[in-house]
């Protein structure tokens, strides 16, 4: 009997921790476990807000694979999916390549999701990539500089647009709390010429939690200098400029910004409609045991996929819990399959959420009790620093942990 071919799609919260789960369970006859990623690290995609304020360096937030995979175990590929071609069992590479699986694992995480919001895709940044967040660093810091340098009153230089309101949004905006100041100092720019404003569709930051905590991220940012344009969707981004205004109506307002970031939404990557699966907004409602319907040897999670929630009839929210989650899942069934066993079903379960607002505040909701200020910021870095537990390298912890 030839040896599975096990392929794994994307190296985020849901693909490392699979491989990393496969190879302790199978052994070297058992499986050959491949791994394909863009890059050659991964990088954690919830802690890309402070690199990108400029709180953080982008390498603090960067995790080499080989570091944390055993080469002799799984090894990586190093190429961009083009699609999942399920009739010939092949991953089709975009630089021509191919690599056949006989379970694949198709965990390539999101996309920004701009909603056909004209001129916002070529003209706004997004939180989504190390290579982002650095140009969204170095686009504030420019922008800055230029006020000072050229002697410009133009204020616009000095005003940030923050598109969305949810958790992205959210810690973003409170690492500018932080990181503003410093800039003001740097360059002599006083600090209430600097101006950053929220633009959120619905009528609450962070849509959806616990009104005691939204009422508090929304305060606190507030007396810290953030604006808000709660009830009003972005109508248009131009180059410098956002318009915006209520969804129903025809009434808007135009900001000049230099600075426009977009958190406003996620949807999961392209190459799930390039492969020809079933999905809304690139998202595949799975099976119960994480396969994708009428695939018995295609797995789908994190942001690829949804999983319903029976209390709302509606999919759980594409976190990196849940990406976790899956990826253990994923991992038991797979081997289960290849050893002769049923699969087993995935049954998410929430262990809380924490937002930070800056370095010393924070929201969150854990274990069904709310928690404010230190003690939520205290358990955002204990949340943060798990996932090394999680790929089993107390190492990497203690070098690029959060202390």
């Amino acid at each position: 009997m030839n040896t599975p071919n096990i392929v794994i799609l994307g190296a985020g919260y849901g693909g490392l921790i699979t491989a990393v789960n496969l190879q302790k369970k199978l052994g070297v006859d058992q499986a050959n476990i491949t791994l394909i990623n863009k890059h050659d690290y991964h990088y954690q995609t919830t802690w890309l807000h402070e690199p990108a304020a400029g709180t953080m360096s982008a390498e603090q937030a960067r995790i080499y694979i080989n570091d944390v995979i055993n080469p002799s175990r799984v090894k990586l590929v190093k190429g961009i999916v083009e699609k999942v071609d399920t009739a010939s069992n092949t991953v089709k590479l975009v630089d021509g390549g191919t690599v056949p699986y006989d379970y694949v694992v198709v965990a390539l995480g999101g996309v920004p999701e701009t909603f056909g919001i004209k001129g916002l895709k070529e003209n706004a940044l997004t939180i989504s990539s190390l290579n982002s967040v650095r140009k969204i660093k170095e686009h504030i810091d420019y922008s800055f500089a230029e006020y000072k340098t050229t002697g410009s009153t133009n204020r616009s230089l000095l005003t940030i647009v923050v598109g969305g309101a949810g958790f992205t949004g959210i810690e973003f905006m409170g690492e500018l709390v932080n990181r503003i100041p410093e800039l003001c100092k740097q360059y002599d720019i006083p600090r209430e010429l600097v101006r950053v404003v929220n633009i959120e569709a619905a009528p609450t930051v962070l849509p959806g939690f616990d009104a005691d905590l939204v009422n508090y991220a929304h305060k606190w940012l507030e007396r810290q200098g953030i604006e808000f344009k709660l009830g009003n969707g972005i109508k248009e981004c131009a180059p410098g400029s956002v318009t915006f205004g209520p969804l129903q109506g025809e009434t808007t307002e135009t900001i000049e910004a230099n600075t426009i970031i977009w958190t406003g939404g996620v949807s999961g990557n392209p190459v799930v409609a390039a492969s020809g699966f079933e999905a809304m907004r690139n998202r595949v409602v799975v099976a119960e045991d994480l396969r994708v319907p009428g695939h018995e040897n295609v797995f789908m999670i994190g942001d690829c996929s949804a999983v319903m929630d029976p209390a709302s009839n509606r999919p759980y929210p594409p976190t990196a819990q849940i990406a976790t989650q899956q990826a253990h899942k994923v991992a038991e069934n797979i081997s289960a399959l290849i050893g002769g066993r049923q699969t087993s079903t995935f049954t998410y379960e929430n262990k809380g959420t924490v937002a930070s607002l800056g370095h010393k505040d924070g929201i969150g909701m854990v274990f069904g009790k709310k928690i404010y200020g230190r003690n939520a910021s205290f358990m955002k870095k204990v949340i943060d620093n798990k996932h090394f537990l999680e790929l089993k390298k107390i190492g990497l912890a203690i070098k690029k942990g959060k202390f």
